[in-house]
């Protein structure tokens, strides 16, 4: 399978728990402020750190649906950014799906242009390192709220989370693949 398809089938899997939950709560994330989306990333990746280190695991949900659930929480917190405050907190299914899918062909387009670039050395590092990386970028999106949303020269919010995205979606193709725990 081309990693193309693989992103798709790691994505399509997040995106179906994601709009099965929208049916069941509605659009609840929307009274979710940035720091609050980051939070609920931090707290998933700390989960899986902690996993990681000590090699044991008392909670069902495993290390896969915790970056599902990563990768569910960085596309709201696009959503939020797009949408912004004074946008309806109600929204309709096919609303939030077209939001959605938006977002992840932005990072599946960021992912590709990278592959390029990079040669795809993400296939060759550790989940550790996925799930670090990602705290690392949740700390920069604090930072950066700290700052009132203001840069020097660094990227915004936004490119945190499409990173973000990324990590997940490649640490998922690794779980599907044998290559790393799940």
């Amino acid at each position: 399978m081309s990693t193309i398809q693989q992103y798709n089938e790691a994505v399509q899997l997040s995106e179906d728990i994601f709009l099965k939950k929208t049916k069941d709560y509605g659009t609840a994330w929307r009274v979710l402020r940035t720091i609050s989306v980051a939070d609920q990333i931090f707290i998933k990746a700390k989960r899986i750190r902690t996993i990681q280190e000590t090699g044991t695991q008392k909670v069902e949900d495993d290390i896969s649906s915790e970056f599902k659930g990563i990768l569910n929480y960085a596309v709201v917190g696009l959503m939020q950014l797009e949408l912004g405050a004074d946008a309806p907190e109600d929204l309709d299914v096919a609303t939030v799906k077209g939001l959605y899918n938006s977002k992840i062909d932005t990072a599946r387009n960021l992912m590709q242009n990278k592959n390029h670039d990079y040669g795809e050395a993400w296939r060759d590092m550790s989940q550790e390192s996925f799930t670090d990386l990602i705290l690392s970028k949740l700390l920069r999106i604090k930072q950066i709220l700290a700052n009132k949303g203001k840069t020097l020269i660094s990227e915004g919010i936004d490119a945190n989370y499409y990173d973000i995205i990324n990590y997940a979606v490649f640490a998922l193709i690794l779980i599907g693949e044998g290559k790393h725990r799940g």
